[in-house]
């Protein structure tokens, strides 16, 4: 777990001071390059899990430790990043070929990240708890994200992603794909569901 730990905040960090420094080169704004790097639905949902582990390794109890601990909490987070790689990896990882320290940090925040956060989510966190219901609170998490860039893209004509850049795809393309992917998300929630209710009366 505090190797997962570790690795994850790594990751993050890797990717931060590509793009700081992708800016800096270019003479742009450093803040700017710290809005762009929180604009990416990865960085966001890796940053979550780390934080997960990290309060997992810290016994200190508080109010945030406890809500981030919460087996529905956990799971939702593991719902988002399971979709971080399948999208990833079925959608953009063709469009380019990352090399050094890009490369590393694709890996980490894509493929080594998710894989040790679903079998901690396996191994660590309660079962039997998960209902229906939770999957429609788990949305929330990537419809106000999805609501977030297109109001950003539409501000500055920027969108982190390909499949929903409105300028070059138009809103009706945009709106079908972002229906598509939230129809993975669902159908990745209710495998977690379905996985943790039949955990939940084994053990």
């Amino acid at each position: 777990m505090a190797v997962a730990a570790v690795l994850g905040w790594t990751g993050l960090s890797i990717q931060l001071y590509l793009i700081l420094l992708g800016r800096w080169e270019l003479d742009a704004s450093l803040l700017g390059g710290l809005v762009n790097f929180f604009s990416f639905f990865t960085v966001l949902t890796n940053t979550l899990v780390a934080v997960v582990l990290t309060w997992e390794l810290n016994p200190r109890q508080s109010p945030a430790r406890r809500w981030f601990l919460w087996p529905s909490v956990r799971s939702g987070i593991a719902v988002s990043i399971a979709l971080v790689s399948l999208a990833y990896n079925l959608l953009l990882r063709h469009l380019w070929q990352p090399e050094g320290w890009q490369f590393v940090a694709d890996e980490l925040l894509h493929d080594v990240m998710p894989l040790l956060y679903i079998v901690y989510w396996w191994l660590y966190v309660p079962k039997g708890t998960l209902r229906l219901g939770h999957i429609g609170l788990w949305m929330i998490y990537p419809l106000v994200y999805f609501a977030y860039v297109l109001l950003r893209g539409d501000l500055l004509a920027a969108y982190p992603y390909p499949f929903i850049d409105v300028a070059n795809l138009g809103y009706p393309q945009v709106f079908i794909n972002a229906g598509g992917i939230l129809a993975g998300f669902v159908g990745i929630a209710l495998a977690v569901v379905g996985v943790d209710r039949w955990l939940g009366r084994t053990h």
